[in-house]
């Protein structure tokens, strides 16, 4: 390609910092940011249109379902408004077998994993174990084995099955908490995790030092940020406070999302479980955060 000769050296030198500024503004879209549905949850299916379309508005291009065939009814909204449906969480059930724990209706797994492969949903995601469902190691490696066997159906259609993590699986004897077995036990390439760095803290870990111990293995990772105060415990049961917007607490996301890539990270979920008022209006903070980082 050749340079026109009106083009002088001072024009060019002028259009330098703009040049410089190009690879900053291209790799805040590498990193299109995303919610997890379970923020909006009181309003999410009364007022369906309203919440969708608010979410679109402040930037956000990617959608986590906090249930399967919620996200599959909402899709067309969804994809109304130039946002894309990326995981799901599922029914927990699916993979551990006990439904009745669950209190819900079961569901065959060649099901669950087709209507997510038909939602155009990559991430087929296992969210929770009720407090009631867990049990000793031997509970866990045999989750451990049947995630294993279910990644194994995901793979074969197509999809990539995670793992979210809370703060329960970092309880107890090290070599022998859940978290251990997990990271021993499961498949490397089949199952992967979705770290959720607000219960990573809250268990007392750095989410920058795991994200280094499970490099390679974490997909997806929930943006969430922790009060400064809040103490160190395993059970789910914070206080509401606890739960801040990004950018807002104490964990630094500067230096996680810096080195989220290097640990394979392909999509970030703003979500936060409790909010102050207005889940949209800490969806449009943290958004506005973490787009300047």
């Amino acid at each position: 390609m050749s340079i026109s000769t009106n083009f002088t050296r001072r024009q060019m030198l002028a259009s330098l910092p703009l040049l410089a500024a190009a690879p900053r503004a291209f790799a805040k879209t590498q990193r299109p940011l995303g919610v997890q549905l379970y923020t909006v949850r009181g309003t999410l299916m009364k007022e369906s249109e309203k919440v969708i379309k608010a979410i679109a508005q402040i930037g956000y291009k990617e959608i986590e379902g906090a249930s399967r065939k919620d996200l599959i009814t909402l899709l067309p909204l969804i994809k109304q408004n130039g946002m894309k449906a990326v995981s799901c969480h599922v029914e927990t059930a699916l993979i551990t077998e006990d439904w009745d724990n669950y209190g819900i209706k079961k569901v065959e797994l060649p099901e669950a994993i087709e209507s997510v492969k038909n939602a155009g949903v990559q991430y087929f995601t296992m969210p929770y174990i009720m407090p009631k469902a867990r049990g000793n190691a031997d509970f866990f490696k045999k989750t451990a084995d049947q995630m294993n066997h279910v990644a194994a159906e995901c793979h074969k259609a197509g999809l990539q099955f995670c793992y979210h993590n809370h703060a329960f699986e970092f309880g107890g004897k090290p070599g022998e908490r859940p978290i251990d077995i997990f990271k021993e036990r499961l498949d490397h390439k089949l199952v992967h995790l979705e770290m959720d760095l607000f219960w990573v803290s809250v268990a007392g870990h750095d989410p920058l030092e795991m994200l280094k111990e499970w490099k390679g293995r974490v997909a997806l990772l929930h943006l969430k940020d922790k009060a400064k105060d809040q103490p160190v415990q395993y059970a789910e049961n914070v206080d509401r406070s606890a739960f801040k917007e990004v950018g807002s607490g104490s964990l630094n996301f500067a230096a996680i999302l810096k080195a989220a890539p290097a640990a394979g990270v392909k999509h970030y979920f703003v979500e936060q479980d409790q909010t102050p008022g207005d889940p949209l209006d800490s969806l449009k903070k943290s958004f506005d955060y973490v787009s300047k980082l």
